[in-house]
């Protein structure tokens, strides 16, 4: 570094000595300072020499361009355009004048629209006036229906126990061997022809109400008693008919309560029991004795009957009982299950790459308590469609509703195998090919036999039967068709064929080793 630097100062010296003389004639201190001066107003003034000889360039082009330009075509282009312009305006303002003149037209129309509008409004208002005044008068006779109803009920409760009360009043008169004072034969066929009128106004009421007292229950001793035309009653009312109560005072024909019968009952018991001994004091009877203990006897085995009876009944209802809930947990059992299938399998035949949640389709029952004594509803909505019913689906939308219910059936009870006799007929090509998957998915679970005329259920099928006519033999001829042999193999690309030849027909196996899809065809 010292042998630079001194190289420097020699440097330094000799520019010294040999500038001196320049620098004492010009005044100037430093060389270098005035050398970097120099050189910098030389390139400003070659740089500014270089930008004005550009500009005059490009002013000389542009010059040059412009004196080149044809403004006559530009200005007859101009004026075309111009009265182009005009002529639009013209039309556009009678376009205007037309619009203008059909919104007022349109408004006009707008205005007969509201008012027709509020015409009809206001005559909707005075429907639904009409409604409501009509459905608060429906439910005030239904409430004076109810309240009859309840009173006819009532009026039937009574008279089954005054029939019943009569009945037990017959029977132990002549248990007791009373002897009742009778009409005469005059009075009795006026009480006959009263009675036929009686019944005929009872067998019309009781049609009138059938509907409301068939759903009373009765314990089985009272049950006949609710039933004016009952073998029991007729009689009981037949023999009443015959009794005269004229001798009988007029208070004791006066209706009384509960508790006035029963005092008046124990007043003539107390009576009986008084004359009773007063007769057996006078002239006893040595029989009465035998007599009452046969008589015992004869109510200790009609008492027996009638437990049996009831007993009887008891069970029959409660073995009734339990057949109709059997009954209907298995008709449920079976609904459900059916139900969720069919949602299912619809789904699976009607969805694709555009609707891949499918569509839905469930069984509704009309008498959810009894569902066995009533219909069922079947529903089904095709993918991207309202609901509607059945009968306004299309045929091909029937057809995979129909065997959409009917895999779901199978799979409750499943059958060995299926029959479908053209059921592709109102089907397109692509549910076609749904129903074909399908029927492959579940080969492994039954056999299917398919009569079809669509050339995609033999390519899928595994076995083809024809029909033909045989014009040597003047019959019918079958030809079998084995398409399992004709299946694509691992390792190889080839298809299979859509024709196999006459040389390929042979018979198809009575016992096959794994489920087959049939198709066949007439020819």
């Amino acid at each position: 570094s010292e042998s630079v630097e001194r190289s420097r100062q020699e440097v330094r010296d000799v520019e010294e000595e040999h500038f001196a003389p320049f620098r004492e004639e010009t005044g100037i201190e430093d060389l270098r300072a005035y050398d970097e001066a120099i050189g910098k107003a030389r390139e400003d003034f070659v740089k500014k020499r270089t930008d004005i000889r550009e500009h005059l360039a490009k002013l000389t082009a542009k010059k040059k361009y412009e004196d080149e330009k044809d403004f006559d075509n530009k200005l007859d282009k101009a004026l075309k355009k111009k009265t182009n312009h005009e002529s639009q305006l013209e039309e556009a303002e009678e376009t205007e004048e037309k619009l203008l003149s059909e919104v007022s037209e349109i408004k006009a129309k707008l205005a007969d629209a509201e008012s027709t509008l509020k015409q009809a409004t206001e005559t909707e208002q005075a429907k639904d006036e009409v409604v409501r005044e009509a459905s608060s008068a429906l439910k005030e006779t239904q409430g004076d229906y109810n309240k009859v109803t309840k009173t006819m009920n009532a009026e039937e409760s009574d008279l089954m126990v005054l029939r019943q009360k009569l009945h037990e009043n017959l029977q132990k008169a002549r248990v007791d061997e009373v002897e009742l004072p009778m009409l005469d034969a005059e009075d009795m066929e006026e009480n006959d022809d009263d009675e036929v009128e009686g019944s005929q106004i009872s067998s019309r009421s009781s049609r009138r109400d059938s509907s409301q007292t068939a759903t009373q229950e009765s314990t089985v001793s009272s049950q006949h008693f609710s039933q004016r035309e009952d073998s029991k009653v007729a009689k009981d009312r037949r023999d009443a008919s015959k009794v005269d109560f004229s001798t009988m005072d007029e208070d004791l024909k006066v209706r009384r309560s509960a508790s006035e019968e029963d005092k008046l009952r124990k007043k003539f018991e107390s009576k009986i029991s008084k004359f009773t001994q007063e007769i057996e004091g006078i002239a006893p009877n040595m029989k009465a004795s035998d007599a009452f203990e046969t008589m015992t006897e004869k109510v200790k085995e009609t008492v027996d009957d009638f437990n049996t009876a009831k007993e009887e009944g008891r069970k029959a209802n409660e073995v009734f009982n339990k057949v109709r809930k059997a009954r209907s947990h298995k008709f449920n059992s079976a609904f459900k299950q059916i139900d969720a299938a069919l949602k299912i399998i619809y789904t699976d035949m009607t969805k694709s790459s555009k609707h891949p949640l499918g569509g839905n389709a469930y069984l509704s029952l009309d008498d959810s308590d009894e569902p066995y004594r009533g219909g069922m509803k079947f529903n089904a909505m095709p993918p991207m469609k309202r609901f509607r019913d059945m009968e306004q689906l299309s045929g091909g939308e029937k057809t995979v509703a129909a065997l959409s219910l009917l895999f779901a059936i199978h799979s409750y009870r499943p059958a060995p195998f299926f029959i479908m006799d053209e059921v592709d007929a109102a089907l397109d090509n692509v549910n076609v090919l749904k129903v074909c998957n399908y029927i492959r998915q579940r080969s492994g679970d039954f056999q299917c036999i398919v009569i079809s005329l669509k050339d995609m259920f033999y390519e899928r099928s595994e076995s083809l039967i024809g029909i033909c006519r045989d014009v040597s033999s003047s019959s019918s001829r079958a030809l079998t068709l084995d398409l399992t042999k004709f299946d694509r193999k691992p390792g190889e690309n080839s298809k299979r064929p859509r024709d196999g030849g006459e040389d390929a027909a042979a018979e198809v196996n009575d016992s096959p080793k794994r489920s087959r899809r049939i198709a066949a065809g007439a020819g």
